[in-house]
């Protein structure tokens, strides 16, 4: 059977003068049957023959449509490969590397882990104990305030030469890299915890036995001092100024604790710490778990007249007041001088 061919019209197409023959028969080979020669030089034949029709079609076959199909366009077109997902080998170091990175900013910035080495703070805090620190507000310019729990850095001697433990170097390298974003306490860095009792322009004092401690003449009832120890009963002292800029720390265990009681001689400062040198508050008890809880100031502390600032307030507002008062009567009694003048 020969190739057919369609014009792109619904009726198969005739030739002139051979009505009653199908299209299909009039395309003879060269030189081959009637006609063979008429379709390919009959005008109008060249775009009914750029679209042959399928093998044996007849005259009601329907168009071929471009494209559709095992051989249209689409099936020529490059097919693109799913991306392959990476393994999760390859993604772990980033992640690792990305926890690192904010480790080390929130400690930098935000809150360290220390570890309680001794039991100068006890009850309140345990040896082995892990305290969150809170650094971030001291950046916007906030001070130490009496009662809160404070970690701060060795401000010489307190400590004395205390060797540290050779862990090997293998662990010791651990252990270097994990304090320095802060995931671990530090072996070599020296810092103490205790609790601020005075700052600066406070002036404090015990005179020891079961005597209460006080702050500007005011009595501190302390019931976070360990079961059995007196309040300095061990190491009196004062009265003490403490120099602005600086605080008077002492340990909740009063009778194990090495505070400012005890380095009163080292320099001209008598045992107060600089506020440069506290690294931050403690404000939660993070480990263990069954240990967790906030450590909040003492109510002792917010007693009226406590501050040494709320102590000189109400002669400062009285001086303050009569200042008006004494102008006005001054002012009157020019006034009256003047009219008296005035009529004489």
């Amino acid at each position: 059977m020969a190739v057919g061919a369609r014009s792109g019209h619904g009726e198969p197409e005739k030739r002139p003068g051979r009505t009653d023959e199908p299209l299909g028969q009039a395309s003879g080979g060269p030189g081959g049957g009637p006609g063979g020669g008429a379709a390919a030089d009959a005008p109008g034949e060249a775009g009914a023959q750029a679209a042959p029709g399928p093998v044996g079609a007849g005259p009601d076959a329907a168009p071929v449509t471009p494209g559709a199909g095992d051989g249209g366009a689409d099936a020529a077109r490059p097919r693109r490969e799913p991306k392959k997902q990476r393994s999760f080998w390859k993604e772990l170091p980033i992640l690792v590397g990305i926890a690192l990175l904010l480790a080390l900013v929130i400690k930098t910035f935000l809150v360290q882990a220390f570890s309680i080495p001794s039991e100068s703070m006890q009850n309140t805090l345990q040896r082995g104990d892990r305290v969150l620190v809170d650094k971030l507000t001291p950046w916007f310019g906030a001070k130490p305030e009496r009662g809160e729990v404070v970690v701060f850095h060795d401000p010489g001697g307190w400590l004395g030469e205390t060797p540290s433990a050779d862990n090997g170097p293998v662990a010791g390298g651990i252990q270097k890299v994990l304090s320095f974003v802060g995931l671990m306490p530090s072996a070599e860095e020296k810092d103490l915890i205790k609790r601020v009792i005075a700052v600066g322009g406070d002036t404090v004092e015990c005179k020891g036995n079961n005597d209460p401690v006080t702050v500007n003449g005011k009595a501190l009832d302390e019931p976070y001092i360990f079961p059995g120890n007196t309040p300095c009963g061990d190491k009196p002292f004062g009265p003490i100024k403490v120099p602005d800029g600086r605080i008077w720390v002492m340990g909740d265990h009063r009778q194990d604790s090495l505070d400012s009681r005890y380095h009163q001689d080292l320099d001209r400062f008598q045992g107060t710490v600089s506020e440069d040198e506290v690294v931050g508050r403690a404000i939660v008890v993070a480990w263990p778990v069954n240990r967790w809880s906030t450590l909040p100031v003492p109510s002792t502390f917010d007693q009226p007249g406590l501050s040494a600032a709320a102590a000189v307030a109400p002669p400062a507002l009285g001086l303050v007041g009569a200042v008006p008062l004494v102008l006005w009567r001054r002012r009157r009694a020019l006034r009256k001088d003047a009219e008296a003048l005035a009529r004489g």
